[in-house]
């Protein structure tokens, strides 16, 4: 007869009384800006294809804008609002119209419950979006602009200032973008949202704020893009007005800071219902 140990029995006391492992406990979470450099990556690669013909479309926009406003403005300080304006506003169509649907479509499916199980904080996927959204502006921002101080004939040794206006001016525009796609309780809201924040952005922007009503004008300082707009405008005199368009760049900047923490909070919100 063979013996064998009581403790390898299935059964045996001894086995119960053996300290029971604790469950394995979960990673942390990733930090900020490794996690918001994986979703800016991931963004920019998914929507590389289908982004890339809507650039185009804005670019034209643009340019067909300064085409139709070159018969009624000469130049001067009228031109270098339309060229300015007409510039921002392909920011405003991708940052604001474009975050906006998209957003609103990821509320709609269930796509924020994908993001919701990573192990990423909520103002990197924000920042991630709005920054690969953001990016498809360069190009078609400089050509507009390029295209446009050729057009009216305006100098061009500034233009370096877009270095910061796209991405101040994209800030504010794309975290207002995402708060309307995020707060819409259908796409179709968050779609109309866009459009209408994009065509603020065209009538309020690109026409010179000389002939607007007071009221307009008020209307005009509260867009996040005019700021944008102005600092850039700034730029085409012989002599800028630094100190001028550095504050409009603060402005710009404080208002996308608050934007983007205003879209945080909606991301939040809608991964949680």
């Amino acid at each position: 007869m063979s013996v064998v140990p009581a403790e390898v029995l299935p059964g045996s006391a001894l086995a119960v009384e053996e300290p029971v492992r604790e469950a394995a406990e979960l990673g942390p979470r990733a930090r900020l800006w490794p996690a918001l450099a994986a979703v800016y990556r991931a963004q920019l690669s998914r929507a590389r294809v289908a982004r890339i013909p809507l650039l185009f479309v804005a670019t034209f926009q643009s340019i067909g804008i300064m085409i139709l406003m070159r018969g009624v403005v000469d130049g001067g300080g009228e031109a270098q609002a339309v060229v300015a304006g007409s510039a921002v506003l392909v920011v405003a169509f991708v940052a604001l119209n474009l975050l906006a649907q998209y957003f609103g479509q990821l509320r709609a499916s269930g796509g924020l419950d994908h993001y919701a199980t990573l192990p990423v904080p909520p103002a990197a996927v924000v920042l991630g979006a709005a920054g690969a959204y953001a990016s498809f502006t360069v190009p078609g921002t400089v050509v507009t602009a390029v295209f446009g101080c050729v057009l009216f004939g305006l100098p061009i040794a500034h233009l370096w200032v877009l270095i910061a206006v796209i991405p101040l001016a994209g800030a504010a525009l794309a975290g207002l973008g995402a708060a309307c796609g995020l707060l819409a309780p259908r796409p179709e809201l968050a779609t109309l949202l866009g459009q209408l924040g994009m065509s603020a952005a065209l009538l309020l922007g690109v026409l010179p704020a000389d002939r607007m009503p007071e009221a307009v004008r008020f209307l005009r300082d509260l867009l996040p893009s005019t700021y944008g707009v102005e600092a850039f405008a700034r730029t085409f005199g012989p002599h800028p007005d630094w100190a001028l368009v550095l504050g409009d760049l603060a402005v710009c900047g404080v208002v996308g800071v608050v934007s983007l923490a205003v879209a945080t909070w909606a991301y939040r919100r809608a991964a949680v219902r």
